[in-house]
């Protein structure tokens, strides 16, 4: 059974790590191709445009992780009717959400560019990203979700093949439609905006397949089973939300302290932090249907197993990106640095390297909270996720900004994160006690 073990968590892990690598360097492209063709400007733009993305994002990883993690316990209990309501319940309420997002994006993106932080100089390029990727906001929410379910189909191949098409296809068409066709800003949000629909097209390939156990089936959307979905994936919401949160806050607080310069030296540090966290989350997707499906059949000691694979990759992880880091700053900031301003170059390598100590901590906390929502204690990682996405970070680099400036805000995302690793070990230990009394142990 070990054996067993430790090989799917090396096939589901590495499968996800690889797809969300590849769904990273949809901003990571962004920000390169904007570098070059629209300067700093370009990047500060699309450093108040990401929140939103983010929220996107979040919404529906919640849906589909959230769904695929009720739909796995399901299928390993024989409940195959209830999981086929699931899987349908989930594309229902991600389609109408996706519709709410479209009409924000035709009538509000300027508001919203402005509440986010653009001025003047920067508000028309927000405005033009912010009011695409809006309207294609169905297509990101329906593809997170149908990866999930893929994912948790045993097909993760299928999973990773899909992020990856639509990252190569993004990076192209980046190229295609910002210099030969000179669309500017519109052209890197309409690249991004198609990158979910080259992924949904490879992904319906699942439905066709035998092996295929999940289908749309006709059923009612009840707010019960909506509340169930939204809680078991609300650990992976909070986690994109806090992403948002973080880049608003930082933005806002950089702003005042060092102008538009400052932000696009942020957007470099936000846009490689972007690509780290994406390979955690990749650890943690990889990890949540094999805790699911062994959390339904009620094998212990497989999910302690999986818990300490998983958390010894996060170290390694961050062992690695710190170094690659530390002995590459120059040459990473020089890739979105078109215009060699020795300001933002200033700014963005203090960042690197102090921003990034945080991700020793990051792993620890990302993995826990996918953890405790795989097991159905949704609020044990809702607790988690919500301490590093807004209740610390906030009032930290508030505080921090004004004490420190710059060095500040790097501190704050650091201190942020060790101390909620602290409250993950803490609720991880008081949910492990009352099952020791049963003779589980979960960790």
């Amino acid at each position: 059974m070990e054996q067993s073990i430790f090989k799917n968590f090396i096939k589901y892990v590495s499968l996800n790590i690889l797809g969300m690598i590849g769904v990273s360097c949809y901003i990571v492209a962004d920000t390169f191709f904007i570098s070059k063709a629209l300067g700093a400007t370009g990047i500060a733009a699309l450093n108040f445009s990401i929140a939103v993305y983010c929220v996107i994002h979040g919404i529906g990883l919640m849906i589909g992780i959230g769904g695929a993690t009720r739909y796995s316990i399901l299928k390993s209990q024989k409940e195959d009717q209830e999981a086929n309501i699931v899987f349908t319940t989930c594309m229902k309420v991600g389609a109408l959400i996706g519709v709410i997002f479209v009409i924000i994006g035709i009538f509000r993106s300027e508001s919203l560019a402005l509440m986010l932080g653009a001025d003047l100089s920067t508000l028309p390029m927000t405005k033009v990203y912010l009011t695409t990727i809006l309207c294609f906001a169905p297509f990101f929410i329906l593809n997170n979700i149908v990866l999930a379910f893929v994912r948790n189909d045993n097909n993760p191949n299928l999973s990773m093949i899909a992020m990856l098409a639509a990252s190569f296809g993004n990076i192209i068409l980046d190229y295609i439609f910002m210099f030969p066709f000179k669309m500017g800003m519109f052209g890197a949000a309409l690249a991004l905006g198609f990158a979910p629909i080259i992924s949904i097209g490879i992904l319906l390939c699942h439905f066709r397949k035998r092996a295929n156990t999940f289908r749309y089936i006709p059923s009612r959307i009840t707010m019960p089973s909506v509340y169930d979905i939204f809680s078991l994936g609300s650990s992976a919401f909070i986690t994109e939300i806090s992403s948002a949160i973080v880049l608003i806050t930082f933005n806002l607080a950089i702003l005042r302290l060092e102008g538009n310069l400052g932000v696009a030296s942020y957007g470099i540090v936000a846009n490689i932090a972007f690509v780290g966290i994406a390979i955690v989350i990749g650890v943690a997707q990889g990890i949540q249907p094999i805790i699911s499906r062994e959390y339904g059949l009620k094998n212990n000691e497989a999910l302690r197993k999986v818990l300490k694979l998983s958390l010894f990759t996060s170290m390694m992880i961050a062992f690695l990106m710190y170094i690659g880091i530390f002995f590459n700053t120059d040459g990473i900031i020089r890739i979105f640095n078109s215009e060699e301003n020795l300001e933002i170059a200033k700014m963005a390598k203090l960042g690197l390297r102090i921003y990034f100590i945080g991700f020793f901590f990051v792993g620890v906390n990302i993995i826990m909270a996918t953890y405790l929502s795989a097991i159905e204690y949704a609020k044990g990682g809702f607790i988690i996720s919500v301490a590093r996405g807004c209740i610390i970070i906030v009032p930290l680099v508030l505080l921090l900004s004004r004490t420190w400036g710059m060095m500040g805000i790097w501190l704050s995302f650091v201190l942020t994160e060790f101390i909620v690793t602290g409250v993950a070990i803490f609720i991880v230990n008081l949910r492990r006690k009352p099952f020791m009394k049963q003779e589980v142990t979960y960790v």
